[in-house]
């Protein structure tokens, strides 16, 4: 009979109750809390204390994080944001970051750096949106011009960069003709199970019995929308691609199809918060960090010498398009935007998997790396909390008193 442990689970759902209640007692830190998660994974780890490792039940629970991750990031994107105005502007700052992103690659590649250009350049040219909304929310820029800009834009550096590192580095077709018809039968797929879904969610009997079973032991609302996530990940495995883009897709989907175009449940979204962020979520920070091999990267002083550069990059490809915001939204929330757009964690975590997975980055590059998305999100949020704050209004002083006998 296999033996397992659930030491590591135990120590990291302990520090998955503690964050938050760190970050309640200190309202004022300026630091996300899946930056904190993946920091106690680091001290916690074989790297410092080498209280938990990543075993069996840590990797599992893992992975499921990482599934439901990617699935909520699909569930926030607003696929009718991407139609509007803002989202021609959007895509024309994304197309110079995509730019930007592959010269910095081959720039990295020419100066030594063993990583692929193109694989270093997709991860440049990300975002993590879901790092965003709290900070749009709290700045009440969530629903304004700006706010909805930097969203649309966010969400196409999570799309894109998603589908090209799923076609280009976890699609198992050799040749680019199979990946492309692999990724289009896979795609057709999703819209005939978004169609067939589609069409059995307007049968009235179904919202009857979806909200019957709504405040029952049943869940059939969640228990399906779980299993579309599961299907979708399976599917996206099948074809040879990372199951990531399954789980992100059936995210969109049920957007669409269960949010999109009607009054959202908002049990039913609490409740998908609630297993996500409750738990799963938190196992796959915390457990990024017990994995991440701080001692690698403070051997190789080269390694060191990346972060800050990687960092800048993040800046430079992200950044820099805002830029063009300006004439919008004006210079200082565009500079804010810029900031937050270079914001990445996410995205980091996963492309350094699966370059890991397939050999094509080095594990003290992938440490780098990583490090450069925790500064990003650590630093990169608060200053543009700052910049989005309302100006401190000087106190009118009155006019000096007039000397007797003037």
């Amino acid at each position: 009979m296999l033996v397992l442990s659930f030491n590591s689970v135990l120590i990291i759902a302990a520090i998955a109750v503690v964050v938050p209640v760190v970050l309640g007692l200190l309202p004022r830190l300026p630091v996300p809390g899946a930056v904190l998660m993946v920091v106690a994974g680091i001290v916690v780890g074989p790297s410092v204390l080498g209280w938990a490792r990543i075993d069996a039940p840590v990797q599992v629970l893992s992975t499921l994080g990482l599934g439901m991750l990617l699935f909520l990031a699909g569930l926030e994107i607003d696929v009718e944001r991407l139609r509007s105005p803002l989202a021609r502007l959007a895509g024309i700052a994304f197309a110079l970051s995509a730019a930007l992103g592959l010269l910095c690659g081959f720039l990295f590649w020419l100066g030594g750096e063993a990583t692929r250009p193109i694989l270093l350049g997709i991860i440049l040219m990300s975002t993590s949106a879901g790092l965003l909304l709290p900070l749009l929310k709290d700045a009440g820029e969530a629903g304004t011009e700006f706010g909805q800009l930097i969203m649309t834009a966010s969400a196409l550096a999570e799309i894109v960069p998603i589908l090209l590192l799923s076609l280009l580095f976890s699609a198992a077709a050799k040749t680019p003709g199979d990946q492309l018809v692999s990724l289009a039968i896979f795609l057709v797929l999703l819209v005939l199970i978004g169609l067939a879904v589609a069409r059995v969610r307007r049968l009235r009997r179904l919202d009857q019995l979806l909200d019957h079973l709504e405040k029952r032991s049943g869940q059939l609302r969640v228990r399906a929308a779980l299993t579309l996530a599961l299907a979708c990940g399976v599917l996206a495995y099948r074809f040879g691609f990372a199951s990531i883009l399954g789980a992100f897709a059936a995210g969109l989907l049920v957007r669409i199809i269960e949010v999109s175009g009607r009054e959202p449940n908002p049990d039913f979204l609490s409740k998908l918060d609630g297993i996500g962020f409750g738990f799963l979520i938190p196992v796959f920070f915390i457990s990024t960090g017990v994995a991440f091999q701080l001692k690698g990267l403070l051997t190789h002083p080269a390694a060191l010498v990346e972060v800050p550069l990687f960092l800048v990059a993040l800046l430079v490809v992200r950044g820099a398009p805002a830029l063009l915001y300006a004439r919008s939204v004006g210079r200082r929330r565009a500079a804010a935007g810029g900031l937050l757009q270079a914001t990445t964690l996410t995205f980091v975590i996963v492309a350094t998997e699966i370059g890991l997975e397939t050999g094509k980055i080095t594990p003290t590059t992938a440490a780098a790396l990583v490090a450069a998305g925790l500064l990003s999100a650590a630093l990169f949020p608060a200053g543009a909390a700052r910049l989005l704050a309302p100006r401190s209004r000087r106190p009118h002083r009155a006019p000096p008193a007039a000397a007797p006998g003037d």
